[in-house]
């Protein structure tokens, strides 16, 4: 019995750490806290095949495999239309137009998600550098990062790969 609970504990232990965000990011957006649902409660869990089959090519590059789409080659790089920007996985409403920005980087940018659980921001250390990735909160796709050098009121860049995301306008 005491194995058992001492396994439970330790894996819920790892599970808390492999989960981390980075705090100054999640401190200074108010984004997402752990445990949190995702918008309507739900998520979206499919096999790599079905991933596949539902996406470009390009969009399964980086929303699965967390890959990144050339600078400025983006169509809603320059779409400033009132709508809503969407998962190009799932659909889970993004970003309103009001919140993005011209950032300047090639990638389209916000300062704010629609909801404050529409994203969740996770640690990514690849290519060894030190930032704050961007998921989908409803199917975990890669959307981008978050950086604290944004335009007022959150002082964050959502810096997004436009690939993984639709525009519907309003």
């Amino acid at each position: 019995m005491n194995y058992l609970v001492n396994s439970t504990l330790v894996i819920a232990i790892l599970a808390t750490i492999a989960c981390q965000t980075n705090m100054s990011a999640k401190e200074s957006a108010a984004l997402y806290s752990q445990g949190q649902n995702p918008p309507g409660g739900k998520t979206v869990v499919k096999t790599d095949a079905e991933w596949k089959k539902q996406l470009t090519p390009d969009q399964y590059e980086v929303l699965r495999k967390h890959g990144t789409e050339r600078a400025g080659t983006s169509p809603l790089l320059n779409v400033h239309e009132d709508g809503t920007f969407y998962c190009a996985g799932c659909h889970n409403p993004l970003f309103s137009y009001k919140t993005k920005f011209e950032s300047g980087t090639g990638w389209p940018s916000f300062y704010e998600p629609i909801s404050k659980n529409a994203v969740k921001v996770g640690k990514d250390n690849s290519y060894g550098m030190d930032r704050d990735e961007v998921l989908c909160s409803v199917c975990n796709g890669h959307l981008g990062h978050v950086f604290n050098d944004g335009p007022k009121p959150t002082g964050l860049r959502y810096c997004m790969n436009g690939v993984a995301m639709t525009f519907a306008k309003k």
